[in-house]
C-alpha cells in the first residue's frame, strides 16, 4: 500500500470544491480540512485530548524548530513525533524552508542548499534538500514537504524563474533522498509568485515528478487576497484530481471558504491561536475582542451559536478577567474557541459541498461575519 491515498468522493456542482478523503498510516482525513499548527510538537496551550474533542483530524509541526530543539535524533529515539507528543492521528511537517528564508539577514542561498545562523544562538547551520528529508524521516510524520525557496510574491520575473528551476532540482534531490516512501508521503511544492506562466510551468514540472500530493506555496506572504484567489483560479484546475491539494499558511475564515470553492483540500495557519493570545475571537457574527471594556460585565458566552468547551462553560466577562490578569487559562480558553470555530467551519463547508450549496453557504456566512460577498470567477 502507498503511504497516502486520496479518494475523491464528490465534486460540487456549482464550484471547483471537492469532498474527499486522505488515507494515511495514522488515520483518515476528511477534506476540505483545516490543520491546527503545533510548531514545537504542541499546539500552543491546547492538549491532544482537547484537540480530539474538537475533532481535529491532523496537526502540523515545524521541521526547522524541531531540528534545533530538541533535535530530530532525539525525537527518533523517542519513537517518532507521534509517540513523543502523544498524538496518534496524522501529522504533517513542513520542510523548514519558509522559516530559513524568512531569516533574510543571516542566510545565504546556494545551489546545494541554504547556509544560515540559528535564531537561537547564532550557530552556523546548513539546510539542503537531503537534510530536510532526513530530518522529517527521523520525525516520522505522515506527510512531508520538499525543501523549496519561497521568494517574495513580487520578486522580479527573472529571479522567480531561476527560483522555480532551483526548487524543481531540489525536489528531485529530495525524492532520491527519501528513505521511508512506504509510510511517509512526500509532497511537492508549487511556486511562481504572481506570474501565471511561471506558476503553470512549475506546476507542470512538479506534477511530472509524480508526488503523492501537492502544496501551493508562495501565497499568503503579503499579497492581497484577490491576488491569491486569482492564482488559485488558474492553478487548481490543472492539478491532479486524484491527489490532495494543500494551500500553505492560509487560515482566515473567508480564505478557507474561498480556497475550498477553488478546489483546495488542506489548509493550515497559526492565525487562530496567535490572535487568541491577544484576546481576539472568531465568532459566527465576526471577530470579537473579548479584552475590550465592553465585555467586563457581559455574561454571555463568546459566541452564543458555539458549542465549544469555552462557550459551554464560561462567559465573556470571565475570559476577559483572566486575560487582563495574565492568567494562562484565559489564553487556553480563547485558543480552544478559535480552533473549534475553524474546525466546525470546515465541517460546515464539507456538508455544503455534499448538498451542492457552497455558494449559498458562503453568502450567508460572509453576511453574518461582516465580509463582502463576491462571486468567484470561472464557476
Amino acid at each position: 500500500m502507498p503511504a497516502l491515498r486520496y479518494e475523491l468522493i464528490k465534486k460540487e456542482k456549482h464550484t471547483g470544491a471537492r469532498l474527499g478523503r486522505v488515507i494515511t498510516p495514522h488515520g483518515v482525513i476528511e477534506t476540505p480540512i483545516f490543520m491546527p499548527v503545533g510548531t514545537l510538537a504542541s499546539v500552543k496551550s491546547v492538549s491532544p485530548e482537547e484537540l480530539k474533542e474538537m475533532k481535529a483530524q491532523i496537526i502540523l509541526s515545524n521541521t526547522y524548530h524541531l531540528w534545533l530543539r530538541p533535535g530530530d535524533d532525539l525525537i527518533e529515539r523517542a519513537g517518532g513525533l507521534h509517540t513523543f507528543m502523544n498524538w496518534d492521528r496524522p501529522i504533517l511537517t513542513d520542510s523548514g524552508g519558509f522559516q530559513v528564508f524568512s531569516l533574510t539577514d543571516i542566510r545565504r542561498l546556494e545551489e546545494e542548499g541554504v547556509r544560515f545562523r540559528s535564531h537561537l544562538d547564532g550557530s552556523k547551520l546548513f539546510l539542503s534538500p537531503e537534510k530536510a528529508i532526513q530530518i522529517q524521516n527521523h520525525l516520522g510524520s505522515d506527510i512531508m514537504m520538499s525543501l523549496d525557496e519561497c521568494p517574495p510574491f513580487d520578486a522580479s520575473y527573472d529571479y522567480m524563474k531561476h527560483s522555480i528551476e532551483r526548487t524543481t532540482r531540489w525536489a528531485e534531490r529530495g525524492l532520491k533522498a527519501h528513505q521511508r516512501p512506504n509510510d511517509q508521503a512526500l509532497f511537492g511544492i508549487l511556486q511562481g509568485g504572481g506570474y501565471k506562466d511561471l506558476r503553470l510551468q512549475h506546476a507542470k514540472e512538479m506534477i511530472g515528478l509524480d508526488f503523492p500530493g501537492y502544496s501551493i506555496g508562495g501565497l499568503s506572504v503579503g499579497e492581497s487576497k484577490e491576488e491569491m484567489y486569482k492564482v488559485l483560479d488558474y492553478l487548481t484546475p490543472i492539478m491532479p484530481e486524484n491527489k490532495p491539494r494543500y494551500l500553505m499558511g492560509v487560515g482566515s475564515p473567508d480564505a478557507l471558504i474561498e480556497g475550498s470553492i477553488r478546489g483546495v483540500d488542506m489548509f493550515d495557519c497559526v492565525l487562530a491561536t496567535r490572535i487568541a493570545r491577544n484576546g481576539t475571537c472568531m465568532t459566527s457574527k465576526g471577530r470579537l475582542v473579548v479584552k475590550n471594556a465592553a465585555y467586563k460585565e457581559d455574561f454571555r458566552p463568546i459566541d452564543e451559536a458555539c458549542q465549544c468547551y469555552t462557550c459551554r462553560n464560561f462567559t465573556r466577562a470571565y475570559v476577559r478577567h483572566l486575560l487582563h490578569c495574565g492568567e494562562t487559562f484565559g489564553l487556553r480558553l480563547t485558543s480552544i474557541h478559535n480552533l473549534h470555530f475553524l474546525l466546525q467551519l470546515m465541517e460546515q463547508v464539507r456538508q455544503a459541498i455534499r448538498e451542492d450549496c457552497l455558494l449559498d453557504f458562503k453568502e450567508d456566512f460572509f453576511e453574518r461575519y461582516g465580509l463582502n460577498v463576491d462571486k468567484p470567477k470561472n464557476f
